[in-house]
């Protein structure tokens, strides 16, 4: 097979490499729409991950089944399927408990270009295909069904691991692609005032849409500030984070929560501080 791959820190190119072997479970996927990630560039040029050679990059995919395993029951040859970028081993004991995205270790669940070969190949291998691989309907454009690989779901998972449930005040900061689904999924689990950090007029139109009930602007000074005076002082009960820096971002969102804490990052954010979850709680 031949792919685009992280030839060392700071490198990329082409490579050929054999393809890959298909276990009892397991599928091999031909791509038919692909989608790059910011995370590629974090893995590529920040070391979010660390080094790594001759690594096939990519995780977002639609693909058409090529071979599967003799235990695969749900998929055959030919099918045309939704590949997602977390595929867990969903025998592990963290999967079963819940836990899916650290399967066989902290952010195990995320295999793709991390813990081996991603989908910008002319093939590409799918673990426990009957757990990770979803049916492509023949009315759906491959490259729209891409977005349901990463982006939708990173964003309403944001919602799922804060426990945002009715009433809450959510603060979501950057209301790019995953910040508006972490938005969606906010309202959807019943927050009851939404803040929306972001200043593209685009983005505050499809936000206003989606359900934000305010818009914070960072250009108008700073937003735990702006968030304080609007809800008088108490802070949100929640805050997702979907874009800005680590360090800063992080400190701001301290800053306007409420006395409990519960802050949640979208996948990539904190790769670096080892943590998808980060829950304070006062002394």
């Amino acid at each position: 097979m031949k792919g685009f791959a992280m030839l060392g820190p700071n490198k990329t190119g082409f490579i050929e490499k054999e393809d890959p072997k298909v276990g009892s479970r397991d599928a091999l996927v031909r791509p038919l729409a692909v989608a790059p990630c910011t995370s590629d560039i974090h893995t590529v040029f920040e070391d979010a991950l660390g080094p790594r050679e001759n690594m096939i990059l990519g995780h977002e995919a639609c693909g058409m089944v090529v071979e599967v395993g003799e235990d695969v029951k749900d998929f055959k040859p030919g099918d045309r399927v939704l590949v997602p970028a977390i595929t867990p081993n969903w025998s592990d004991v963290y999967s079963q408990a819940g836990y899916a995205t650290d399967s066989d270790g902290m952010l195990g669940g995320w295999k793709f270009s991390n813990i081996k070969d991603g989908v910008f190949a002319t093939r590409f291998h799918v673990n426990d295909a009957d757990g990770n691989l979803a049916h492509l309907p023949d009315e759906i454009d491959p490259a729209e069904a891409c977005m349901l690989s990463d982006m939708i779901p990173t964003g309403l998972h944001a919602s799922e691991m804060a426990g945002v449930t009715f009433g809450d005040a959510v603060a979501v900061i950057g209301i790019g692609p995953v910040g508006l689904m972490a938005l969606r999924g906010a309202v959807l689990h019943g927050a009851g005032r939404v803040f929306a950090v972001g200043s593209r007029e685009k983005t505050v139109e499809v936000a206003k849409k989606y359900g934000a009930t305010d818009i914070i602007d960072y250009h108008n000074g700073r937003i735990s500030d702006q968030i304080l005076e609007a809800t008088g002082g108490q802070g949100v009960d929640k805050v997702l984070i979907a874009g800005g820096n680590a360090k800063d971002t992080f400190e701001e969102a301290v800053r306007m929560l409420k006395r409990e804490w519960q802050i949640t990052c979208s996948a990539g954010r904190m790769t670096k501080l080892g943590a998808e979850r980060i829950v304070l709680r006062p002394a």
